[in-house]
């Protein structure tokens, strides 16, 4: 269970993040995703990230320091976010950069709303992350929003999709920013992966 969550910093510019002295975890997904939301149901704070019905609210990198012990990334989301082109190309050099050159990234948690069929889109952005050797686990949204059987048949074409694409499932997460569905297991995955990078095991 997360306790403590406080903002650090906004950056556009990688280089100028904190220190990578923490185990770090980014948060990003297609836009108007829920994301915002998503943060702010684990950290307990329902005003710690800025949540808007508009896709394309984030469009910084946004550090979050966690119980003084690891970082939460907020990241722009990618797709729909109705801004120029030169302005989303910025975000996705914005994004890459960041991504590539931060040694203490554990995880890129990458959301996926439960709501749709698979979408190029992820599928690309996913795609990308593992020719980069970035390690990633799925992190399915607004699973509250349809009945459990809509949400589990997209889950599971969305994951077959993922075998088709690496031979096996990868681990994944189904949530609810609205009832805290799946906010447990996330957390202690989280939790887990930030001791063991803590005790170097």
């Amino acid at each position: 269970m997360i306790k403590k969550a406080q903002f650090v910093i906004s950056n556009t510019d990688h280089e100028k993040c904190p220190a990578p002295d923490k185990p770090e975890f980014a948060f990003i997904g297609r836009s108007n995703v829920g994301k915002s939301s998503l943060i702010n149901m684990l950290t307990n704070n329902k005003n710690l990230a800025k949540t808007s019905g508009k896709p394309g609210k984030t469009q910084l990198i946004n550090h979050f320091l966690i119980d003084d012990k690891w970082y939460m990334v907020d990241l722009p989301g990618y797709g729909f976010a109705k801004v120029s082109k030169d302005i989303k190309s910025t975000w996705e050099k914005m994004i890459a950069d960041y991504m590539q050159s931060r040694p203490n990234l554990v995880a890129v948690c990458i959301l996926i709303d439960s709501r749709l069929e698979p979408q190029k889109i992820d599928m690309e952005f996913i795609l990308w992350c593992a020719e980069s050797d970035l390690p990633f686990v799925l992190v399915f949204t607004k699973a509250d929003k349809q009945g459990p059987t809509k949400t589990n048949a997209n889950v599971r074409a969305f994951l077959d999709k993922m075998v088709e694409m690496f031979g096996e499932e990868p681990q994944y997460f189904v949530t609810s920013a609205e009832n805290a569905t799946g906010k447990a297991p996330l957390t202690t995955f989280i939790q887990n992966e930030v001791d063991e990078y803590l005790t170097g095991e």
